[in-house]
């Protein structure tokens, strides 16, 4: 009902979402779009300089890292918890976030995370033959849906 008249409610949502990203990250050159109802008022994007480039439908190649980070995101952490609202989405996908560019290793990356919390500090695997033993320490992150595991100090 707040909506201007001749405005989308999905075009609304769609600025009103997108107005803390363009603040903080600026404004891209481009933005990739499947055909959703937020898209069909494209215009918006255009008025602000971004090129609009429409995935062809029912190509999920198209956009490949899209759909590699939403496959990852709903395997490893969505599929495995019960979502109440929008605020706890959006803890749920911070701490992910943090775990998935800190803490998990990569294979693309050579087994790295790609920014480290402790950038000196490269994940390494576990020697069995090393004669000094420092204890490891498991860190639960969401709850215990996901562990990390640390040397402890």
């Amino acid at each position: 009902m707040g909506a201007p008249v001749g405005f989308a409610e999905d075009t609304v949502r769609l600025a009103a979402a997108l107005r803390p990203a363009l603040a903080t990250r600026g404004v891209p050159e481009s933005i990739y779009v499947d055909n959703g109802s937020a898209f069909v008022d494209s215009w918006l994007l255009r008025a602000a300089g971004i090129d609009v480039v429409k995935i062809p439908p029912r190509a999920p190649r198209a956009n490949a890292y899209a759909e590699r980070w939403v496959g990852t995101v709903r395997s490893e952490c969505l599929d495995w918890t019960l979502i109440w609202n929008q605020q706890q989405l959006r803890r749920v996908l911070t701490e992910y976030l943090r775990h998935y560019n800190r803490a998990r290793p990569h294979r693309s990356l050579n087994l790295q995370p790609p920014n480290p919390a402790d950038p000196a500090g490269r994940l390494t695997l576990v020697d069995s033959s090393s004669t000094v033993e420092r204890p490891v320490r498991r860190v639960d992150v969401l709850g215990g849906l996901i562990h990390e595991y640390q040397r402890a100090a």
